[in-house]
């Protein structure tokens, strides 16, 4: 395997990993749905601002783009946000986004006409057994309850319907111009719920800046940025096995930031779901070029 080739899902890793902990660290000081109206509009400003500084065009039709933006950011953000808003453990919030690799092979056959090999499906069941190893460890179970998990498995619908859409009908968006108006259509969703469940009450804290700059730009821009590129390239199920290893990115974020130290059981774990990557993929992160 090129090492090369490898770049660009190791950075979508640690950056989208580092999110849930970005994520933990500003909802102490801002009810969920009014941290997400921050994020998307301050990302969703920023991916203008480019779109114009670099004179790109903005997409035609926005129909596709406003939804799949909806369900791959705003449902998964919303989904992920309210679970960490209820207690649970980033790490583990984590860990079930990373069974969309296994929803996603399930219906990338009929929506994408994609052809999952054995050796992938040996693959994505044996990161699945790191996945559920890590889970089934006592520490990890702290902080979920039934309504958490309920909003975890909202964020993991989201994210894979989103992928799944975007994969098939915006595959060669203006990352720029596409993003901006994907993000944008995230944030009267997002207002919506603030204003139907919340207060609106916002602490600034030095922690909210930091958390909202991070999932703004570092997250909504730059791992999205770099999801969409690998979408452009790879097979939507290539690149949904990459949420493997998110996990093990947040965890190792919130070790030192949160005090969560992984156990052996969460390192064994992670060594099944690295091996789970290496054996779904094999020479899959070659690259290639996007048609012109």
């Amino acid at each position: 395997m090129d090492v090369r080739s490898l770049f660009l899902p190791a950075l979508f890793v640690v950056i989208y990993g580092s999110g849930f902990v970005g994520a933990k660290l500003g909802l102490p000081h801002s009810e969920p749905f009014m941290f997400l109206v921050l994020r998307f509009t301050l990302a969703g400003a920023l991916l203008a601002v480019l779109a114009w500084a670099f004179r790109q065009q903005w997409p035609r039709k926005w129909g596709w783009l406003v939804v799949s933006g909806i369900f791959m950011q705003g449902v998964f953000s919303a989904g992920v946000f309210y679970a960490l808003w209820l207690g649970m453990k980033p790490a583990v919030s984590a860990l079930i986004i990373a069974l969309q690799p296994l929803l996603v092979a399930v219906l990338a056959g009929p929506y994408l006409g994609e052809q999952v090999s054995a050796r992938r499906w040996v693959g994505l069941l044996l990161g699945m057994a790191g996945v559920a190893l890590v889970v089934a460890d006592g520490l990890a179970l702290e902080g979920i309850t039934l309504q958490s998990l309920a909003w975890a498995l909202v964020s993991l619908v989201g994210l894979s319907i989103g992928q799944l859409i975007h994969k098939k009908h915006c595959d060669q968006m203006n990352l720029f111009s596409g993003g901006a108006v994907q993000v944008l259509a995230c944030i009267p969703p997002a207002l919506l719920l603030a204003l139907l469940f919340e207060r609106g009450v916002i602490h600034w804290h030095q922690d909210l800046v930091v958390a909202t700059l991070w999932m703004g730009v570092g997250v909504s821009i730059g791992a999205l940025s770099v999801l969409y590129m690998l979408l452009r390239r790879q097979e939507a199920t290539q690149v949904a096995s990459v949420f493997y290893a998110v996990p093990v990115a947040a965890a190792l974020f919130a070790w030192p930031i949160f005090d969560q130290v992984p156990t052996l059981t969460d390192w064994i774990g992670f060594a099944i779901v690295a091996l789970g990557l290496m054996v779904a993929n094999g020479q899959a992160f070659v690259l290639r070029r996007a048609p012109s």
